[in-house]
């Protein structure tokens, strides 16, 4: 049996590694309906997960937060992931953990308690939230004056989620202004956060991010122990949209892309347009990190699992195999009859 190409995406679920495009789940699914799911992404780079135990810290929190138990310890899911990995045979990739509440047991229950919580993963060649050629240079974005950021008291921004509305929302308006992306505001005009990304601006020479409303990055986490190392001077606090508007650099930090520079927010240009000293020596240390060995969990390639096919053709096999069977035996009968009736003798009949 030939292994399936799992180098463009592979998933994990049930236990088996598939490919990602034979992935899926029921349809009434609550992570699918209710978006009453939870996730965190862990990046591959160089053949090893960066940071690991920290995206699982994160994971866990959420999941317990959230009420979220999908019978997996982490050496369990640390084993799915790794093989999932491996099997797909990428050397940097985007890896996605996700819990999702389920299907109820019960048609129609609203109770979150009769439905029976899951764990599945998938991964994909590395992303970049922002190309590299335009993050080289410093990409721009967009701070919208009327989509606010869901206040955290209603959605809690530390556990990963699916809702995106905001955020979408937002991504429209910033395209429609011919911007890279967007940076969202609260309800009192703070600076939040944006899809995939936290947020910093350097003031004075201090490294600033916003501690209200957003993902505690482990991104963000980074930079924030590289400044504590190299005894650069940090904050984290609220940031009001003035005071960010005037600050002398800004820099976004992702698991997607590292630290990408932005130069232009709307009509203001930042760092004369091109990325700041500030932001490129930390772009440059956050790559010097990912290759340190503390921090890096790597993977086995050569310890690979056999990849299970697809489900559909498994079952069209099964299918095909049983027809067989059926089909030799109703032969057999016929040819039994046959005998019987024409040849009688032949069995001691007359």
């Amino acid at each position: 049996m030939k292994n399936t190409d799992l180098s463009l995406g592979a998933a994990w679920m049930k236990g088996k590694v598939i490919p990602l495009k034979d992935a899926s789940l029921p349809l009434n699914d609550w992570g699918l309906t209710r978006s009453d799911i939870t996730y965190d992404v862990v990046p591959v780079i160089d053949g090893a997960f960066f940071r690991l135990s920290n995206y699982l810290d994160r994971f866990e929190a959420s999941m317990s937060d959230m009420r979220l138990d999908p019978k997996l310890n982490r050496t369990e899911i640390i084993v799915a992931l790794t093989k999932m990995v491996a099997a797909s045979g990428l050397k940097d990739s985007y890896v996605s953990m996700v819990c999702s509440r389920g299907v109820p047991s019960v048609p129609g229950s609203r109770n979150p308690k009769d439905c029976e919580n899951h764990f599945f993963a998938w991964c994909v060649p590395y992303v970049n939230i922002i190309h590299p050629d335009i993050a080289k240079i410093g990409a721009s974005a967009w701070i919208s004056d009327t989509v606010k950021r869901i206040p955290e008291d209603s959605v809690n921004p530390k556990n990963k989620n699916y809702h995106w509305g905001d955020l979408t929302k937002g991504l429209f308006e910033a395209k429609d202004n011919d911007a890279e992306t967007i940076i969202l505001t609260d309800h009192q005009d703070n600076i939040t956060e944006g899809p995939g990304f936290n947020v910093f601006a350097v003031i004075n020479g201090i490294v600033v991010t916003s501690d209200r409303g957003v993902l505690e990055g482990i991104s963000r986490k980074t930079i924030l122990d590289i400044c504590e190392e190299l005894s650069i001077p940090t904050e984290t606090r609220s940031v009001s949209k003035n005071e960010f508007m005037e600050a002398d650099e800004v820099f976004l930090t992702t698991s997607s892309g590292g630290v990408v520079p932005i130069t232009r927010i709307n009509s203001r240009i930042f760092s004369n347009d091109v990325p700041g000293e500030m932001t490129i020596k930390l772009k440059d240390c956050y790559w010097v990190w990912s290759q340190k060995e503390e921090l890096r969990t790597e993977i086995n390639y050569k310890s690979t699992e056999k990849v299970a096919k697809p489900t559909v053709a498994n079952s069209v096999t099964r299918t095909f195999n049983k027809l067989i069977w059926v089909t030799f035996i109703i032969a057999l009968f016929v040819i039994l009859y046959v005998i019987i009736t024409e040849y009688p003798e032949l069995v001691g009949l007359q």
